[in-house]
Parts: structure tokens; sequence; C-alpha cells
């Protein structure tokens, strides 16, 4: 059973979902704007919330912005919108995970038992207590916090997580499949969203996919981190 908000202005939507939710035995509050929304969080522990994008006082993607500025609780989008360039700066943004309208009550339950099972096995799963160091990187797992070169880098969760399993093994590749299991404890997933938080945490590492330092996508195998060699590129 969880806590969970729905955010959605459309009356007959919120009525479906606040029965389905209800029926499988989780706790339901829901608002229709967006500052109801965060007035919400600000007030009450969720586990997870279901956000609509088409809000009247206020785009659900700044929103998101917002929420993401008071609360780490995981978002799931739920949007008529289908472009693929909307749903990769959603998840830039900070989404957990997205459902396009219409769906299904078996559907949103599937996505959401995916990100509550993420969500707790982050917070219940015992953290490395050594610090992790390859070249210029220094993960401290127990505070959470990595530098690079000495300077602090700004992660959030999810690329945090990311960057942390592939520093525990360094210049080893590893399968797309393990890391959506082991990351994002998923069983198959759309590679686009391993593909977003490598983009993003390129940029914070300052390197590019086609000049990688640290990280190394091999087409078909998966991905390795491993220091960078004299001249700045792969060891």
């Amino acid at each position: 059973m969880a806590s969970v908000l729905v955010v959605e202005d459309d009356q007959f939507v919120r009525s479906a979902l606040i029965r389905h939710l209800t029926e499988a035995s989780h706790t339901v509050r829901s608002v229709g704007t967006a500052l109801e929304a965060l007035r919400e969080v600000a007030h009450h522990r969720f586990d997870v919330v279901i956000l609509d994008l088409g809000l009247p006082d206020l785009d659900g993607s700044e929103a998101l912005k917002m929420l993401r500025g008071i609360t780490d609780v995981p978002v799931i989008i739920a949007t008529a919108r289908d472009d693929e360039t909307e749903i990769v700066r959603l998840l830039n943004d900070g989404a957990d995970d997205y459902l396009t309208k219409p769906f299904s009550p078996e559907h949103l339950s599937a996505r959401m038992a995916a990100v509550l099972r993420r969500a707790r096995s982050s917070t219940a799963a015992e953290p490395p207590s050594r610090l992790l160091k390859v070249g210029g990187l220094a993960i401290d797992p127990l505070r959470r916090q990595a530098e690079l070169d000495g300077s602090r880098l700004d992660l959030t969760r999810r690329e945090f997580d990311l960057l942390t399993f592939l520093a525990g093994r360094p210049g080893v590749v590893v399968a797309r499949r393990e890391l959506l299991a082991e990351v994002w404890q998923q069983s198959y997933g759309d590679d686009q969203t391993i593909d977003v938080h490598l983009s993003w945490l390129r940029r914070k590492l300052g390197e590019t996919a086609a000049r990688p330092r640290y990280l190394h996508t091999l087409r078909g195998v998966g991905v390795k981190l491993e220091p960078p060699g004299p001249e700045g590129g792969a060891a």
C-alpha cells in the first residue's frame, strides 16, 4: 500500500484514478492545481505523485521543476502529449516515469509498482561504506556526495545512483539490461531513459558522447566508466 497524490484537473479522470487506486488499497489525496499540489507535498508525506501536465494554473512541467525543488518523491507524469522531445525534457527535469493518456488501470499499477520498488530499494539498500575513486572522481555513497577534481557535482538522485553503480565497477562494461535492473529496479524498459541520464552525467563531467573522458558507450554492448588517459581520453 502506498500514499499517492493525484494531481489532475479533469474531474472524470481524477475520479477514475482515485477509484482505481483506492480499490488497490492505496491511500489517495487529490488536487486539481499545481499550487495545491505544492502545498500538499509541503505538508504531507507521499510515496508517489501522479502529475497531469495540463493544469489550469501552471503547466505541469513547471510544476515538476518546483516539486523537485522541495521533495525527492517519485513523480509519474500522466500526459496526453506523446512528443519524444517533451518526454525527454520531462525525464531531464526529474520525472521518474511517464504514462501517455489514455492508459489502463493495469498499466498504471505496473508503472507505480516499478517506481515504488526503485524508491524503496534505494532507501533500504545499504550503501557501500568506502569512498569510490576513479581518476579525478571521488564519490561518497554514505553522504551521497560526488566531486570531480575537487569540485562538488550537483547530481539528481538517479544520476548519483547511476554514477555510483558504474564507479563501483571501473573499466567494466555494464549492459543496459543490468543498469535497468540494478539502478532503476526494472526488468525491462526503454533505453531512452538510460540515454537521458548518461547525457546529463556527461555534461556534468565536462564531456560529450563524441569526446568521452569517463563515460564510454559501446554500441550494442553497454556502458563503462574509467579514468581518462594521459591525453584526456580513455585509459
